[in-house]
């Protein structure tokens, strides 16, 4: 069984994340977790999509869309960093990313899919590991990683994210 990072390996920005993820088995974390994200979609009416909490934030759409993109860039990370692969990869400006993509555009069933897909990608990426793949470091924007670290940093950003969108967007929604 895969065991959570320690302090040290990955910057301890990315502890917030891995803080929030379940720390007994993350691989089967990361199959329940996304069940309830997608269930938490599925309540979201189509009319409220696009529902921003206040100007300037993303919309409930580029939300899901940027954990897409989040985790498909930390599953390309932990792919390199596990074939060890030595160069440094570069970083992820997330706004840049979201301005540049069409998310806002999809209707929400259809990222939702998207992201299942990502993640069945991403479980068999990880399930394909071996022992020693877990504990091999890499460099992504500037910073070293442990491969171990990055279904936690996945699994956290999710929750984080999932925790805003009960917490901010539904509020909002109510006036949709």
């Amino acid at each position: 069984m895969l065991r959570a990072p320690d302090r040290g390996e990955c910057p301890e920005y990315y502890f917030g994340y891995i803080d929030l993820a379940q720390k007994d088995d993350i691989l089967a974390a990361l199959e329940s977790e996304l069940d309830r994200t997608v269930e938490l979609l599925a309540a979201i009416p189509s009319h409220a999509e696009t529902t921003r909490y206040e100007p300037g934030k993303w919309s409930i759409r580029e939300v899901v869309g940027h954990i897409i993109d989040v985790e498909r860039v930390f599953a390309n990370r932990a792919f390199h960093f596990a074939r060890s692969d030595s160069q440094p990869l570069p970083g992820m400006e997330q706004d840049e990313y979201n301005d540049a993509s069409n998310f806002g555009d999809r209707a929400l069933p259809e990222l939702a899919e998207e992201l299942r897909a990502v993640r069945g990608a991403t479980l068999a990426l990880f399930r394909s590991f071996s022992d020693e793949a877990w504990t091999r470091v890499g460099t992504a924007s500037g910073f070293q990683f442990t491969v171990r670290a990055l279904p936690y940093v996945i699994a956290g950003h999710e929750l984080h994210h999932r925790a805003i969108l009960e917490e901010r967007y539904l509020p909002a929604m109510e006036g949709c």
